[in-house]
This record gives C-alpha cells, sequence and structure tokens, in this order.
C-alpha cells in the first residue's frame, strides 16, 4: 500500500525508518532533509491543512496516512481523510480534544474514573488568577495546545497567579480557559498505547527529560532525551496502567461517539510509597506518539510496524501484545542555540558520518539543505538514538555518537538515563 506520514520532525522521520520496507511507496509533508533519504517528501503541503492533505493522498493513491503531530488532529485532517475512505492513524477531531484542550481531558479522566490530581476550571483569567492566589502551590494549565509553553507549576500563590496573567498575555486564545490543579510529587514516566477504538496494545514505558539542562534544571522544552525500557514502570504496574487508564478511557470516548484511533499517550505521575509499592496518576494525555519517546519505542518493536498502524486505523488492531525485542534504547537530543526561547537556524552541522559508524540511529528534525550543506532550521536539530543490551550500553554508543556532531551553540544534556541507571 502506499502510506503518507504528515509531520517533520524527528518522530516523524523515525516513522518513516520504521515503515520504509513495508509499503509500495512512502511519502512525507513535509517531511525533512533526514526522512528525504527514506521517503518522498512534499514540503510544500502544510500538514494541519485538510484540502491540501486530500489532495496529496487523491494524487498518490494513499491507503494510510500516519499523523505524527498534534495539529493536523485538532485541524480535523483526520475526519476529512476518514470521509474520503482513507486510512488513518490518528483520532477524530473530537477524540482527540484529549490533547487539545486540557479541560476536556481532566472531564474525561472525572467521568471514566481515571485516577488524576483534583483541578478546577475556569473560563476567565481573572477568575483562574483569583482562585490560583488563594490556592497557594498548585500547576497552571492553558486549555489549548501551547506547544509545550502552557503548563506551570507554580510554588506559592503569588507565583500562580502571575503565571496565569503571563499565559493570558502571551498565548490569547490558547489561553481563553484555564486549568487549576494540584501539584503531584514522584517521577514522571510515558505510556503509549495503539488504539483502534476499542482495544489497545501497550507500547513498553519510556521516560522523557523536560528541562533543559542536566540535573532537571533550566526551562522547559519538547523534550531533551528519553529512554525505554524504565525501571520505574515494571510489568504489573504498567498492565494496571492499561486497565485503569487506557481501558476506561477508550470506553468513554467510545460510549460519547468518538471513538479513538491511533496514539494515546498518557503522560504518568508515579509515586512509591514507603514500603515500596507504587502507584500512579494521569497527568496529561496526548493525541499521539510523544517526541522524543517515539525514536526510542519504535527501535524495540519487532517486526513490521505497519500492520499495527493499518490495524489501529481500520478498527482492527493485529494482536492485544506487541512483539517486542529485548534491547534497550536512549535518546539525547541535540538542540540549536537559543532553544526552546528563540531558536537560530543556519549553523552547519558536520560529523553525522562519523556518528553513524557508531551504530547509532540519528533522526532529523529542525534540519535543512542549504547550498546543498546541512543546518539548522529549528529548536530540537537531532534526536540521537544509541542501542544496546543494557541502559548503559545504549547511553555509551549514544554519547559516542553525540561526541562526532558538531554545530555552533549546540545544546544538550549528558545526563540521559542517569536516573534508571542509578537505580
Amino acid at each position: 500500500m502506499n502510506v503518507l506520514v504528515l509531520g517533520g520532525g524527528a518522530r516523524e522521520h523515525a516513522l518513516c525508518v520504521a515503515l520504509a520496507g513495508s509499503c509500495a511507496q512512502l511519502l512525507c509533508a513535509p517531511g525533512n532533509p533526514g526522512i528525504a533519504q527514506v521517503a518522498r517528501c512534499h514540503p510544500q503541503v502544510d500538514p494541519a491543512d485538510p484540502s491540501a492533505v486530500l489532495r496529496l493522498c487523491a494524487e498518490a493513491r494513499i491507503a494510510l496516512c500516519v499523523v505524527g503531530p498534534e495539529a493536523p488532529l485538532v485541524a480535523g485532517v483526520a475526519d476529512v481523510l476518514r470521509a474520503a475512505g482513507v486510512a488513518v492513524f490518528g483520532p477524530s477531531r473530537a477524540a482527540a480534544q484529549v490533547e487539545g484542550s486540557k479541560s476536556f481531558a481532566k472531564a474525561l479522566m472525572r467521568e471514566a474514573g481515571i485516577p488524576t490530581a483534583d483541578f478546577a476550571v475556569f473560563d476567565s483569567a481573572a477568575d483562574a488568577a483569583s482562585h490560583a492566589r488563594a490556592r497557594g502551590a498548585c500547576v497552571v494549565k492553558a486549555d489549548g495546545l501551547a506547544a509545550g509553553k502552557g503548563v506551570v507549576v507554580a510554588g506559592s500563590g503569588a507565583e500562580a497567579g502571575a503565571a496565569v496573567e503571563h499565559l493570558a498575555s502571551s498565548l490569547g486564545a490558547q489561553a481563553a480557559r484555564f486549568v487549576i490543579e494540584d501539584v503531584l510529587e514522584g517521577e514522571e514516566a510515558s505510556v503509549i498505547a495503539l488504539c483502534d477504538g476499542e482495544r489497545f496494545a501497550l507500547l513498553p514505558p519510556a521516560q522523557d527529560h523536560k528541562r533543559l539542562g542536566d540535573g532537571d534544571t533550566g526551562p522547559n522544552t519538547g523534550g531533551m532525551g528519553a529512554y525505554t525500557p524504565a525501571p520505574i514502570l515494571d510489568d504489573a504496574l504498567l498492565a494496571r496502567v492499561g486497565a485503569q487508564v487506557m481501558g476506561p478511557a477508550l470506553r468513554t470516548l467510545a460510549a460519547r461517539g468518538t471513538p479513538f484511533r491511533g496514539a494515546l499517550f498518557a503522560g504518568l505521575m508515579i509515586r512509591k510509597s514507603p514500603r515500596g509499592a507504587a502507584d500512579f496518576s494521569v497527568l496529561e494525555f496526548n493525541a499521539r506518539l510523544g517526541d522524543p519517546e517515539c525514536q526510542v519505542l519504535l527501535p524495540r518493536v519487532q517486526g513490521e510496524l505497519l500492520p499495527w498502524l493499518h490495524g489501529a486505523a481500520t478498527g482492527a488492531l493485529p494482536g492485544l501484545a506487541i512483539p517486542l525485542r529485548s534491547n534497550a534504547v536512549l535518546g539525547v537530543v541535540l538542540a540549536s542555540a537559543g532553544y526552546p526561547q528563540a531558536p537560530r537556524s543556519g549553523d552547519a552541522i558536520s560529523g553525522l558520518d562519523a556518528a553513524r559508524q557508531t551504530g547509532a540511529r540519528i533522526f532529523h528534525a529542525g534540519t535543512a539543505l542549504r547550498d546543498g550543506a546541512l543546518v539548522t532550521a529549528g529548536g530540537r536539530v537531532l534526536t540521537v538514538c544509541g542501542e544496546g543490551d543494557s541502559l548503559q550500553a545504549a547511553r555509551a554508543q549514544a554519547e559516542r555518537a553525540c561526541q562526532a556532531i558538531q554545530f555552533s551553540g549546540m545544546q544538550r544534556r549528558h545526563d540521559i538515563g542517569a536516573r534508571a541507571l542509578g537505580r
């Protein structure tokens, strides 16, 4: 079959690499220079423009569209394609509100009995700020999509009130509504399920690193690295996540008439009691594969990925347990100068051939070709993934590859996976 992947980041590069040997033709819109090595890119197509994507699908006789980022989903691309007979790995606009609206997601969790922090929803910034100041330490969330910039963990009421006012002024329409919720303590982890509207199959757990600097310092980012497996989530706890989170969410969405077909991402807070027993709460839902989680998870899938994505898209998963390799994968994000506030573009990138010789996988994100040379073209530039029979071996391979790559102002963390290795 002919397959179209929407997006142009490292997540989409990882998807294209995983799909390249399984389909007759592989297209990507808009793509990037790395993706262009395994798929035909269409940089002129806006992945969040339903009519443009539909035209491309008709011209290329696309049988399956795999949606990478959240913006096309919230824009209703999946609805338009499905109405035209194209199978889509990605939820409808209505189901994608699990990510597009924080208040929608929290209400879904409450209705489905999914464990989450206590919360309140406000339709005005003034009311949200007043409540936040009175509540004290809390989490402030702008309701709409904000590219990772809509959540603030405030340590005091004054800080929380100021956070509401800042988000309202900086995000505009995306901050027309606010969710104020309790702060949860513990350790974050990510669990992603491939869903066909009724059933789901879990990918292995992963852990992301959101802060820019070593030791979880600096501003929040889209993610500076990830690894899998995540020792904090054993098989028993993962099974509970499936039973208490994924299953209830799918059943509730289906009962509403909005079945979820695609990747349902649960961001979890894991906490352990003094006796060592583990429990969890859901921090957020996303309606797609995570980035950088996708880059470390897909290399662990044994066999072809295409039947799983097509099965989810058509309501017929091929099974409930995804075959996995026993390897460990650790990814390090290389970011541009000025990221995340004001990323710089145009810096020459060198050393990729030497990095590949280490055996590491290199996924492109913010890259471009200028006069035939590869340059930076965004915030997160590359994800460098090492593999091995242990996290330590995977980290060592990723480190060797990162040391070979150079561009001016490059930012990266050196402690990806340190918490797991410390265990």
